[in-house]
C-alpha cells in the first residue's frame, strides 16, 4: 500500500510471517524458522509467545517491513486442517492468550501486527466457497472468543477477514462479524483487511466494515470512489477507513520510528531463541519403563530411522513457508507439495550427546531394512512426519507414506522403540501400544534438533502439554470426513459447525463420553507432581492451589484450572478458565494464584446480545490435564 509522501505518511510494507519472515529470500536475506505456532502453544507460556513475536518483529524491521501478517488464531475445530500448524490449538483461552501475546511481541518492535483469519476459517478444503453454519451463542463461545481474547491482549493494527462464508455470507462482507462483533462488541480500533482475493463486492463489503481490499483495487479502487460519489457508501464510512489505518500506523510507531533495511540478521541469535522455544514446545506423550532420558554413559548403539532425520527437520508449507538457508536439506529431488527440510540434523546432535555410541541411520523407506537395523541396536528412534500446508487438508488423521507400517515393523524388532512425531497437528497412532516412548516434536524450527537431543538425553526436561486433543481415529470427530472433501472443485457447500457448536476438542470428547488417544493439556515430565489445597474466591476471580514436585529432579508443571458452569448454561463439559507454569526444585512446593478469565466463565446471552455470567453454582476443577482434575472447589453467583 503506497504512502503519501507530501504528508509524511509511509507506505504499508507487510510480509507473511506466521512462523518466520516468508519473504526474506525474495530479498536474498536470511530469516529464522521458528517452531510451529501450534508447537509454541504447547509451552502454555506467554513469555515464550512474546519472545516468538519479538524474533519475527526484529527480523521484519531489519528487512524494512513495517507490518506482520501472522497472528493466526483459528481454533482446531477440524484437526486435519492444513494450516493448524500456524494456529494455537483448540481452546479459546489458550489460543487467544498465546496468539495475542505473540502479536504483542511483534508490535513491541514498533511494527503493526495482524490477527487472522477472521473467522471460522477452520479448514482449507473449499476455503473460498464453504459456509460455516453456526449459531450466535456457539460462535461467541468458541472461535470468536479466541479472537476476542487475542485482540484484547495485542490490540493489533489489523484484523484479516477470511475467505469462507459464515452463515451463507462471505466473512469479508459480513456486517455481523465485522461491525457488530469486531468493531462494536470487541472495541477493535484498527482496520479490517481482506485475505488475498477475499473481497467480493464494493458497497456490501464497505458497509459491512471492510476497510482495505488486498492485494488489488478491483473493488476498493475506482468502484469505491464511484460508490461514494453516488451516495451508496457514505463519506463517513470512507473517513472511518482512513482514520482506522492512519491511527494504527501512529499507534504502532511506524510513522515516528519507521523501519529501514539495515545489516544482515544475526542468524545465531534467531537460532538460539528458536531452540529455546522448541525446548518448551515438545511434548512427552509416553515413557514406559523410563526409556527416557537416554543415558549417554551407558548406551552403546542407537538406530535412527525415517523422516530425513540424518539431515534436517520439516516445516509447514504455503504462505507460512520460510525457505531454508542453502535450500532444502534433503536436496532438489523432494516431491511437489512435501515439506521443506531445514538443516537441523537430529542424527548430528544425537551423536554429539552420545559420542561413544554407534548411531546408525536408515531412511525408513523399506520397513524390513529399518527393522534389521533396529534389531541390532539398544534403542530405536523412529521419526515420522505429517506434511501440512495452506490450501490442502489431510484426508485422514493417519500418517501418510506407509509410516504406520514402518513403526510397527521397528517396534516388533526392538522393544525399546521411541517414536518422534514431526507433525502439523494430531495424528492417529495404531501402534501406540507397541512402542515404549512417544515424543511430539511438531515442526520444531531451525533449533529443533538441538532442543530434541537435549530433551532426549535429559539435559533439559519436558514441560510442554498438548494444545489439542489427539483422537484415536477419524470416527471420533464431529465430522469423520472433512467437510466438502467429496465436493466438486469450486462448488459451494455448507459445513454444519453447530454439530459441535462450542464443544470443540476436549469439550466434544467429554460431552460425547469419548476417550481420546491423548487428552488436551496432557504431557509427561522426567519428574512428578502432586496437587492440593484448591480454593476459589467467592466471586470467581481467581483460584489458589498448591503444586509439589514429588520427583528427584527440577521441573516445570503447567497447572490447569477448569470450570463447569451452572446447570442453567445447558453445558455438560468443563471449560479451561486459567493456567500457569510452576517451576519447582525437587521436593519443593509452591502455592499459586491463577486468575480466572471472566469471558471463559460467561455464556453468550442471545436475548441480551452480551457475554454474561449466569447465576448458580460454578464448579472449579484443577489438575495436570483436561482429563485429570483431582481438585474441586466451587462458588455461587447470586442474582
Amino acid at each position: 500500500m503506497q504512502g503519501i509522501e507530501r504528508l509524511g505518511i509511509p507506505g504499508i510494507d507487510l510480509a507473511d510471517s506466521a512462523v518466520g519472515v516468508r519473504t526474506a529470500t525474495f530479498q536474498g536475506r536470511y530469516a529464522t524458522l521458528l517452531p510451529s505456532t501450534l508447537g509454541a502453544a504447547s509451552s502454555w507460556n506467554p513469555q515464550a509467545a512474546f519472545l516468538y513475536g519479538s524474533v519475527i518483529g526484529r527480523e521484519l524491521r531489519a528487512m524494512g517491513f513495517n507490518m506482520s501478517i501472522g497472528g493466526g488464531v483459528d481454533i482446531t475445530r477440524e484437526p486435519r486442517n492444513g494450516r493448524n500448524f500456524e494456529y494455537a490449538g483448540e481452546d479459546p483461552l489458550l489460543a487467544g492468550t498465546m496468539t495475542g501475546t505473540l502479536m504483542k511481541g511483534v508490535q513491541a518492535q514498533h511494527l503493526m501486527g495482524d490477527i487472522k483469519h477472521y473467522a471460522f476459517n477452520d479448514q482449507e478444503t473449499g476455503r473460498t466457497t464453504y459456509s460455516a453454519d453456526i449459531g450466535k451463542r456457539a460462535a461467541r463461545e468458541s472461535d470468536l472468543l479466541a479472537f476476542q481474547i487475542a485482540i484484547g491482549i495485542a490490540h493489533p493494527s489489523g484484523v484479516m477477514c477470511s475467505y469462507n462464508r459464515v452463515n451463507a455470507t462471505y466473512a469479508c462482507e459480513n456486517h455481523w462479524l465485522l461491525t457488530d462483533v469486531l468493531k462494536h462488541d470487541f472495541g477493535f480500533k484498527g482496520w479490517v483487511l481482506s485475505d488475498w482475493g477475499g473481497t467480493h463486492s464494493t458497497v456490501k463489503a464497505a458497509l459491512a466494515g471492510l476497510d482495505q481490499e488486498m492485494p488489488s483495487d478491483r473493488y476498493f479502487g475506482e468502484p469505491l470512489k464511484q460508490a461514494v460519489l453516488a451516495g451508496k457508501v457514505p463519506m463517513a464510512r470512507l473517513d472511518d477507513m482512513d482514520h482506522r489505518i492512519l491511527r494504527s500506523m501512529f499507534a504502532a510507531g511506524v510513522v515516528d520510528d519507521p523501519p529501514t533495511p539495515r545489516s544482515v540478521i544475526d542468524p545465531f541469535r534467531g537460532r538460539d531463541d528458536a531452540r529455546h522455544i522448541a525446548e518448551q514446545s515438545m511434548v512427552l506423550l509416553k515413557n514406559e519403563g523410563h526409556l527416557l532420558p537416554l543415558d549417554a554413559a551407558s548406551i552403546r548403539s542407537i538406530a535412527l530411522i525415517g523422516s530425513h532425520a540424518d539431515v534436517g527437520v520439516p516445516s509447514g508449507g504455503g504462505s507460512a513457508q520460510v525457505n531454508a538457508p542453502g535450500g532444502d536439506a534433503i536436496g532438489p529431488d523432494a516431491r511437489e507439495g512435501e515439506a521443506i527440510y531445514f538443516p537441523s540434523s537430529p542424527l548430528k546432535y544425537i551423536r554429539k550427546h552420545a559420542p561413544a555410541a554407534q548411531v546408525g541411520f536408515d531412511p525408513g523407506t523399506d520397513p524390513a531394512a529399518a527393522a534389521a537395523l533396529a534389531r541390532k541396536a539398544q534403542v530405536a528412534i523412529v521419526f515420522v512426519n505429517q506434511p501440512m500446508r495452506e490450501g490442502m487438508d489431510r484426508p485422514t488423521l493417519s500418517l501418510p507414506y506407509g509410516q504406520d507400517a514402518l513403526v510397527a515393523a521397528v517396534a516388533a524388532a526392538n522393544p525399546h522403540t521411541l517414536v518422534v512425531l514431526e507433525t502439523g497437528g494430531p495424528v492417529a497412532m495404531p501402534w501406540a501400544g507397541q512402542v515404549q516412548g512417544i515424543v511430539e516434536a511438531w515442526y520444531p524450527g531451525i533449533g529443533g534438533a538441538q532442543a530434541l537431543a537435549d530433551l532426549l538425553f535429559g539435559k533439559a526436561d519436558f514441560s510442554a502439554k498438548l494444545p489439542v486433543t489427539f483422537p484415536r481415529n477419524d470416527d471420533q470427530l464431529p465430522h469423520p470426513v472433512v467437510g466438502g472433501l467429496a465436493a466438486k472443485p469450486s462448488s459451494s457447500f455448507d459445513v454444519d459447525y453447530d454439530k459441535a457448536g462450542a464443544a470443540v476438542g476436549y469439550k466434544w470428547f467429554e460431552e460425547k463420553h469419548l476417550k481420546p488417544l491423548f487428552p488436551f493439556g496432557f504431557g509427561l515430565s522426567y519428574t512428578s507432581y502432586a496437587y492440593s489445597g484448591l480454593t476459589v474466591d467467592r466471586d470467581g476471580r481467581s483460584a489458589t492451589l498448591t503444586v509439589r514436585n514429588t520427583g528427584a529432579r527440577a521441573g516445570t508443571e503447567i497447572a490447569q484450572v477448569y470450570a463447569v458452569l451452572p446447570k442453567a448454561s445447558g453445558e455438560t463439559y468443563k471449560r479451561l478458565v486459567g493456567f500457569t507454569r510452576v517451576e519447582l526444585a525437587p521436593g519443593a512446593s509452591k502455592t499459586v494464584t491463577v486468575p480466572l478469565n471472566p469471558l471463559c466463565l460467561s455464556i453468550y446471552d442471545t436475548s441480551k446480545d452480551a457475554m454474561l455470567r449466569i447465576p448458580g453454582r460454578y464448579t472449579i476443577l484443577a489438575g495436570p490435564s483436561s482429563a485429570d482434575t483431582p481438585l474441586e472447589a466451587s462458588f455461587v453467583l447470586g442474582h
